[in-house]
């Protein structure tokens, strides 16, 4: 190693680096700045600051260029990110274009990703329901995958932490199989909704109908003004960036507060190419880093790494972290990293009209989306011919149509003069995918992207387990849509791939067994013990609820133990 510069490389060394600044890389630089640690955040994306950089986010429709449409030639150049439900006009800029960022399908897979400081933070749904020993027991108890190290015992205590800091609005609805948590008010439901809930609840008490649970400051909290944020002013305009912070956000919350501390480095434009393993150590000691604009490599080190990449990058990272100790990817004994990839099934929806509660009529937005169906298949016993369960989104909305088909005065009278129809109602699945070996992703031993990492290989596919799930949603909603008296009802069987659901999970599972798992039940890698993976790589299996709030919990948890067996000497 010829011309080592030792001024250069103490430059480069910190207590901590965290790969990846979305939502889980937020969490992980709050709780380790915050606990004195020097912390250097990198980021292969641009960077994105809170209110500075959104700039669509006070625009009117008629301010853009196409009225929020994508013209044909940039969908046509982007099959895949045009596929999903948020890329429009005023958004687009937050999303990574197809041929930027090539991958192999050998497979269809529509990978869906957000590369600026914040990553998908600013991209999200914003639900955020707590997982439950149903979840955390289901492998065991069904025989799928391997069991989770973990309970919902262990999680509670930093469920209650994150939930506290981020915003959850939310009812305490005292179901187990959806535990409540440290709500601020709850965005309540509709007339219609209500109405669904009742008829519901009284036909089928197992099913509930409540209203969902997001991330959105619905009654501000002393800690949300010292964040800097204040009360979602309900525009439902998040995915352009909320200059209020109204939703959580890497960008409005974990990382200025990260900032705040004086302790944490962002880097941006950093595309991490491999973890550094120093075999006589028995540890890993850096990051490799490409800069995104000048292409200039640069090793960066610290004593502890936290794997936050979003799942699949985290994956392909792993894999590409190769030493001779471990020459399939780091910490991969058990050569089950990049295996067992699930996701969640969104590829069914049902909808209707409700010809009742004409009076009534919608009146503003709520942030929350209306109501919340939990799992209610294979709780209690194994009812169905399929394993595991859905739970369901359900919405109600009044309908408004206006005469645009004639000219001056009276075009003018009809559009500032909708009439009222029915009500429309809508429901989506979420359905829980099974874990498998063979949904997995590899690196190709042929094609690099531009920074000389390789290619991710991407095969994922649905099962007869998940065409046994949909067929049951849409008969069960439809019974339920019947019960309610609604009309006009159609189910929407639509072929979607896997990935556009956004919630992959997998690769670097956590379990028992370090033959056949990558982590401990502390996010930790069972042969590299100073290096954690807390997003959505570590998961064991899906569950049927959103993620995000566990991948939350599970970074501030890791930091706290990976803090602890730092003062010990362990790590």
């Amino acid at each position: 190693m010829a011309n080592l510069n030792i001024d250069s490389e103490k430059e480069r060394t910190y207590d901590a680096i965290v790969i990846g600044s979305g939502i889980s890389g937020g969490w992980s630089a709050k709780e380790l700045s915050e606990r004195g640690l020097k912390t250097l955040v990198l980021e292969r994306g641009r960077d994105v600051q809170h209110v500075k950089d959104y700039p669509t986010t006070n625009m009117y429709p008629w301010e853009f260029e196409h009225r929020g449409e994508m013209p044909y030639a940039v969908q046509q150049e982007n099959p895949i990110v045009n596929r999903c439900y948020a890329f429009h006009e005023d958004a687009a800029h937050f999303f990574v274009k197809d041929k930027e960022h090539p991958y192999v399908q050998e497979k269809p897979f529509d990978w869906i990703r957000g590369y600026q400081v914040g990553g998908k933070s600013l991209l999200w749904a914003r639900q955020t329901q707590r997982w439950s020993d149903f979840d955390f027991e289901g492998p065991l108890r069904d025989g799928f995958a391997v069991d989770w190290p973990i309970r919902y015992a262990d999680l509670k205590p930093w469920y209650d932490y994150v939930e506290r800091f981020a915003g959850i609005a939310g009812d305490r609805d005292g179901l187990p199989e959806l535990p409540d948590g440290e709500f601020l008010p709850s965005y309540p439901l509709n007339v219609v909704e209500k109405y669904f809930k009742q008829k519901i609840e009284a036909k089928y008490p197992a099913r509930k109908v409540i209203s969902a649970r997001c991330a959105h400051i619905s009654k501000p909290e002393p800690i949300h003004i010292q964040q800097g944020r204040t009360q979602c002013q309900s525009r439902t305009l998040c995915q352009r960036g909320c200059p209020f912070g109204g939703y959580f956000s890497s960008n409005a919350s974990t990382l200025p507060w990260a900032a705040k501390t004086g302790n944490m480095t962002l880097r941006p434009d950093s595309v991490v190419h491999s973890i550094l393993y120093d075999e006589q150590k028995g540890r890993a000691i850096g990051v490799k880093v490409i800069d995104r604009n000048t292409k200039e490599e640069m090793d960066f080190y610290a004593k502890l790494i936290f794997v936050n990449a979003a799942a699949i990058n985290t994956n392909l990272i792993l894999l590409n972290s190769r030493s001779n100790r471990f020459p399939n990817g780091l910490g991969n004994d058990s050569e089950t990293l990049g295996k067992y990839v699930a996701f969640h099934n969104y590829s069914a929806r049902m909808y209707a009209e409700y010809e009742g509660l004409l009076d009534f009529k919608t009146d503003g937005r709520n942030p929350a989306g209306g109501g919340y169906i939990p799992r209610f298949r294979n709780l209690h016993k194994q009812e169905t011919d399929y394993l595991r369960g859905y739970a369901a989104g359900f919405g109600a909305y009044r309908s408004a149509n206006s005469d645009r088909s004639g000219l001056g005065e009276d075009l003018k009278n009809s559009l500032l003069n909708p009439k009222l129809g029915n009500w429309g109602v809508s429901s989506h699945m979420m359905g829980e995918t099974i874990p498998k070996a063979s949904n997995y992703v590899a690196l190709d031993t042929k094609q690099q992207d531009d920074w000389g990492v390789p290619l991710l290989k991407i095969a994922i596919d649905y099962d007869d387990n998940d065409a046994k799930m949909k067929k049951d949603y849409l008969d069960t909603l439809e019974e339920m849509f019947v019960e309610a008296g609604f009309t006009n009802i159609r189910r929407d069987d639509r072929w979607q791939a896997p990935g556009l659901d956004i919630h992959e999970m997998g690769g670097a599972r956590m379990g028992n067994d370090p033959k056949t798992s990558v982590l401990n039940k502390w996010n930790q890698m069972h042969t590299v013990p100073n290096v954690f993976v807390t997003d959505g790589a570590s998961m064991t299996s899906t569950s049927t609820q959103n993620p995000s709030l566990t991948y939350m919990a599970f970074s501030a948890r890791s930091v706290d133990y990976a803090i602890k067996e730092m003062k010990k000497g362990n790590i």
